[in-house]
């Protein structure tokens, strides 16, 4: 234990400045899932104790992700229910313990980058959109049956003056607070910019002089339950264990699990490339302790954690050498919420609503499009095909778009090129030179097969497979049949670069698959038994 608190000095004030930023912007998300405040809080207080004290990473910090809230908004909705959802959590967080141990943290590298980063945009305009009618001043008690969209109309409908001038001013401060002179100055880079922009909401919505542009009214702040005496009680919903006969439970909770799992090995990688030390995270073991953490949140009613980028760079920038920092920031929400539940309701949510406007912005960044964009249209298209899904169905079905145009672009390419044609000019008996790529495989049929009839009558075709690691055999027939039909044209076809051990192991495996065929044939003749 010595080693866990031998950088205390440290630690302690980075945690204090981690928690300032993950209160809000637990109650924040706790908002853009339309859940409880409290689940937020006690997520945050979860990814600290529970998956701090587990996790191997010594800078990440855990809590309820902005990320995961398009799915929470979607699965409640889905599944009927909150203790419904919270049993989808709890099985999310098993799945991911028993991926730690199947050592599953290479799962993202299955992911193409630019499927990840649409994933990403396309949660932040999820996130944005969804905040609008709260930055509008449109009260949560007033929501209908017609999802995000028709929130934003009737929001855009009858906007609330005090909510729009709170929400504009929280923007001014967290626009402000990103300009270079606030990070050069040291006394000004200490107030996180969330924190400050959730005092100015504070005060705005408590000065009496502010209802000459609209009073708020109590539906406007954030609602803690009562935490007096036994109101402790009720703060913990229980999972519904009914739903484990629930296959929309079990589909929601392998999303959690996939989606919590990306995000987290994302943050992982970031947060060790920003560590001035250059120590590495055990992946295996961080998705263990997201998993029991998972599990934690699942059972005792709180929103799904995972590890969090803005709360691990805030931890790094701030001083923080172990995870201890991580620790005890879940603490210091715990205690703040024991302590001061009264200035904790005070928190206007358009302020909050500001916190993730800038939250959303900063996924989904202008700059992001044009790189990829700049990044041809082999990367634009699966990264605009996430997003729109995202967006607009859900983000499961977004991702399986995604990686549907990502596999159809690689499908594409290697039916295009699939081989080096070494001299452009094609005429009737000038040598036409084609050397197969590395991996040629039965994908690269069709463009094989098309180059070889299109050649003119009279050619002569060397086709060099001395870089070829891997012939399919598929291939190797399209060659063979390409030989006999070139003679027929007067054209001769030339395989050059082929070891002997492959020429006699191809060749014995098209024996053995053409006896196969033919005792296939002669078993499909009338009366072949009695033959």
């Amino acid at each position: 234990m010595q080693s866990l608190f031998g950088s205390l000095k440290r630690d302690l004030p980075s945690s204090l400045v981690v928690s300032l930023v993950a209160i809000p912007l637990c109650l924040g998300i706790a908002l853009a899932s339309g859940a409880p405040p409290f689940s937020g809080l006690l997520a945050g207080m979860i990814g600290g104790l529970v998956v701090g004290a587990i996790s191997g990473s010594p800078l990440g910090v855990s809590g309820p992700a902005a990320g995961l809230a398009a799915i929470v908004v979607t699965s409640v909705a889905a599944l009927g229910s909150f203790p419904l959802f919270l049993m989808a959590v709890l099985l999310a967080g098993a799945l991911q313990f028993l991926l730690g141990l199947a050592k599953g943290g290479a799962i993202a590298y299955f992911f193409p980058s630019s499927v990840i980063k649409g994933m990403l945009a396309g949660i932040g305009i999820f996130i944005a959109i969804a905040q609008v009618p709260h930055a509008l001043g449109f009260t949560p008690g007033a929501q209908g049956e017609g999802g995000v969209f028709a929130d934003l109309a009737a929001a855009a409908a009858a906007p609330h003056p005090g909510a729009v001038v709170i929400t504009v001013c929280c923007l001014l401060v967290l626009m402000l607070w990103e300009q270079p002179f606030v990070r050069r100055n040291r006394l000004l880079a200490m107030m996180p910019g969330p924190l400050l922009a959730v005092v100015v909401g504070v005060a705005m919505g408590a000065w009496g002089g502010f209802s000459s542009f609209g009073a708020l009214s109590a539906a406007h702040f954030v609602r803690l339950p009562d935490l007096s005496g036994s109101g402790w009680g009720s703060l913990f919903p229980r999972p519904e264990w009914g739903g484990l006969s629930d296959i929309q439970v079990w589909t929601t909770a392998i999303t959690l699990a996939v989606v919590a799992s990306l995000e987290t090995l994302l943050s992982v990688e970031a947060a060790d490339k920003l560590d001035p030390q250059r120590r590495l995270t055990p992946k295996n073991r961080e998705l263990l302790a997201q998993g029991v953490g998972n599990m934690a949140a699942g059972f005792l009613g709180a929103l799904p954690v995972t590890q969090v980028i803005v709360r691990s760079s805030t931890n790094i920038q701030s001083g923080g050498r172990t995870k201890l920092s991580a620790i005890l920031h879940g603490l210091w929400i715990l205690l703040a919420l024991a302590l001061f539940p009264g200035v904790l309701g005070m928190i206007p949510f358009a302020a909050l609503a500001a916190i993730l406007l800038q939250v959303g912005y900063k996924l989904a960044k202008p700059v992001l499009f044009a790189q990829m964009w700049k990044g041809g249209w082999m990367r634009f298209t699966p990264f605009i095909a996430t997003v729109l899904g995202v967006v607009f169905l859900d983000l499961l079905q977004g991702v399986g778009l995604g990686m549907a145009v990502a596999l159809f672009v690689i499908l594409r390419n290697n039916y295009m090129v699939p081989f080096h044609l070494l001299e452009r000019s094609v005429q009737a008996g000038t040598p036409v030179r084609i050397a197969l790529g590395e991996e040629t495989s039965f994908l690269n049929k069709a463009s094989i097969q098309r180059t070889l009839d299109e050649l003119p009558p009279g050619s002569r075709i060397v086709i060099d497979v001395s870089r070829t690691v891997a012939l399919d055999i598929d291939i190797q027939e399209i060659l063979d049949d390409g030989r006999m039909r070139a003679s027929e044209r007067g054209s001769v076809v030339e395989v050059v670069g082929q070891s002997e051990r492959r020429r006699h192991r191809t060749a014995a495996w098209l024996s053995v698959k053409h006896l196969r065929e033919s005792y296939r044939f002669a078993s499909a003749l009338p009366n072949a038994s009695q033959a």
